[in-house]
């Protein structure tokens, strides 16, 4: 059994790092290679970020406090399971920081990242604020909040991309944060949700 389990995760690195290969060198392009690593960086999604807080804070005034809440409580939870739960216990190493694949890896940024690679914290984070943006805000929003995935995704490819990480990190991290933002997103919509609000004009 040992030597199954060893033999099947041989083979499913092997397949990660072909496909960590196509998506970080044979599909790569120049607009990509401009646009990825700004993907990935937090600092220039801050003003979505506060456009959202705003929008939900003016428009439902104390269960928009809550959703916040619950929002900073989803990225805590996927932050902190991704980092003590899966980092430190399975210690796999950056494809940019591996010297055994290192020279396979084009490095789109200054360094490599610190930390351990599977899972990405970026992929969890992300996804688990998607999921429970579309949970909470779908009865508002509609059909808009489903661009919530597609932001996470560009986020969730960039890791790739850029060099510092593998796409199971990153699948693994966005399974991850689907079942916390759903999670947290259920719970929220039981206790104080906006569905009483999905008819009414906003702000």
């Amino acid at each position: 059994m040992i030597f199954l389990a060893a033999g099947l995760w041989e083979k499913l690195k092997e397949w990660d790092q072909s496909l960590f290969i196509k998506i970080n060198s044979d599909w790569s392009n120049p607009l990509f290679d401009t646009i990825m690593p700004i993907m990935r960086n937090p600092v220039y999604w801050a003003p979505l970020y506060l456009f959202v807080l705003v929008f939900v804070l003016s428009n439902f005034k104390t269960k928009g406090l809550w959703w916040v809440i619950f929002f900073i409580s989803t990225v805590a939870l996927t932050d902190m399971t991704g980092t003590y739960v899966f980092k430190h216990n399975f210690h796999r190493l950056r494809p940019c920081s591996d010297p055994d694949f290192v020279a396979s890896v084009r490095l789109l940024l200054k360094q490599c990242a610190r930390g351990y690679s599977f899972i990405s914290n970026h992929a969890a984070n992300h996804f688990g604020m998607a999921a429970f943006f579309f949970v909470t805000l779908k009865p508002v929003i509609k059909n808009w909040a489903w661009l919530a995935f597609i932001w996470a995704a560009f986020i969730a490819y960039a890791q790739v991309y850029a060099g510092v990480h593998y796409p199971l990190d990153v699948f693994c991290g966005a399974l991850l944060g689907l079942i916390f933002g759903v999670f947290t997103g259920s719970i929220f919509n039981k206790q104080s949700g906006f569905a009483i609000f999905g008819n009414q004009p906003l702000a």
